[in-house]
């Protein structure tokens, strides 16, 4: 916008600097430049009023942070945990002053200093309260001997995934405390460094072993895509299907490499299963339904409105399940069983499209009844 502005500034100077036209395209030239660079005009103001209304609410917003701190710094703080707690308060008013854009010209730098004194006086307290603890090392070695405690507690776990993550956060929790007196420095360290040691030495030698694992697990599916793929598509049902998905899932995981193309030969293996199920049940329940359109117009047209709104509404109510279902998705995702969780909702959701998709296939049936009526 502002450089339109500037642009339509150098038209009308080139305007200027323009000779004189017939008189019959004066007038009408210049309203039609006129028009347009009004437009411009009123535009560029606008921009400049959206950007006035938004550094006038950035100032409010900063002016709340400003309040904030000051009353952070009002409280008293009497023990370290207090302290931590102001602290991630502070920290989280610092992270969203961040995210806050420039307040109007005139208030900007006075809001900034305001806040920044009012951080500089809380971090001024922090320091001179702890600089006047004469047993700092002391709590930094009681610190340290409960990472060694915590440490030592899940050495031996097989949640390699986990533990794992567990161990390297309580290592950097320990890079963050201060020293501790020096004549428990090195034993307290080497205890928990033995902790961590028994640990990943325990995950390395479990790993070594996965990788034959895997590949025999790799065999076992493929063995189980050549069943499926083998199966007699016109006794197919939807119990089969199933017990493939189970069987499938109880084999566990393969090598990493060939996870993605494992996965897509066997969803295309039961989306053919599922589709040769759908095509044969269709059929069969398609004939009874007929018949049912038959019965049901010999009853009267009452009866049969009343069978389309049965099963329109059953339509609206499986397309709510589908949409509860595929969200459901989502929140399996970082379980233990996720894979069998999400076979198991996927079946449900192709079972309950196949049944949206019969549904319809009959109010179009009645409808085209009804149409032939007419």
């Amino acid at each position: 916008m502002v450089s339109a502005f500037h642009s339509l500034q150098k038209l009308h100077d080139e305007w200027r600097e323009i000779g004189p036209v017939a008189a019959e395209y004066k007038e009408p030239l210049w309203e039609r430049f006129k028009e347009a660079s009004s437009r411009i005009n009123r535009r560029h103001q606008q921009h400049f009023e959206e950007i006035k209304q938004e550094q006038q609410q950035n100032l409010e917003l900063k002016t709340k942070l400003c309040e904030q701190t000051e009353e952070l710094n009002a409280t008293a703080c009497e023990s370290r945990k207090e302290w931590n707690k102001a602290s991630e308060k502070l920290l989280e008013i610092q992270k969203v002053w961040k995210t806050i854009g420039f307040a109007p010209k005139k208030e900007n730098s006075r809001i900034y200093e305001r806040f920044r004194a009012a951080c500089d006086t809380f971090f001024e307290r922090k320091r001179n309260y702890y600089s006047g603890l004469k047993d700092q090392m002391e709590d930094n070695l009681a610190l340290k001997t409960q990472i060694c405690e915590q440490a030592e507690a899940i050495m031996n776990s097989d949640d390699w995934k986990t533990t794992g993550d567990h161990l390297i956060e309580l290592q950097r929790r320990w890079k963050e405390i201060g020293p501790v007196p020096r004549r428990q420095s090195d034993a307290v360290w080497k205890r928990f460094r033995a902790a961590c040691d028994t640990f990943f030495e325990r995950k390395s030698a479990h790993f070594s072993s996965v990788d034959s694992e895997h590949k025999e697990n790799l065999s076992l599916k493929r063995a189980l895509l050549d069943e499926m793929a083998a199966f007699d598509l016109s006794g197919i049902t939807f119990d089969a299907i199933k017990e493939f998905q189970r069987r499938w899932s109880e084999i566990g995981f393969v090598p990493i490499k060939q996870k993605e193309a494992i996965q897509k030969q066997y969803k295309e293996v039961v989306d053919k299963l599922f589709g040769a199920l759908r095509g044969n049940e269709r059929e069969r329940n398609f004939d009874k339904f007929r018949n049912r359109i038959s019965t049901l117009k010999q009853s009267g047209d009452k009866r049969l409105r009343y069978e389309r709104e049965r099963l329109y509404n059953k339509v609206k109510q499986l397309e709510a399940d589908i949409a509860t279902l595929e969200n459901n998705i989502g929140f399996f995702a970082g379980s233990k069983n996720a894979e069998s969780l999400v076979a198991e909702v996927r079946v449900k959701i192709a079972k309950a499209k196949a049944d949206m998709a019969e549904a319809i296939k009959k109010v179009q049936a009645i409808d085209a009844e009804e149409e032939k009526q007419a």
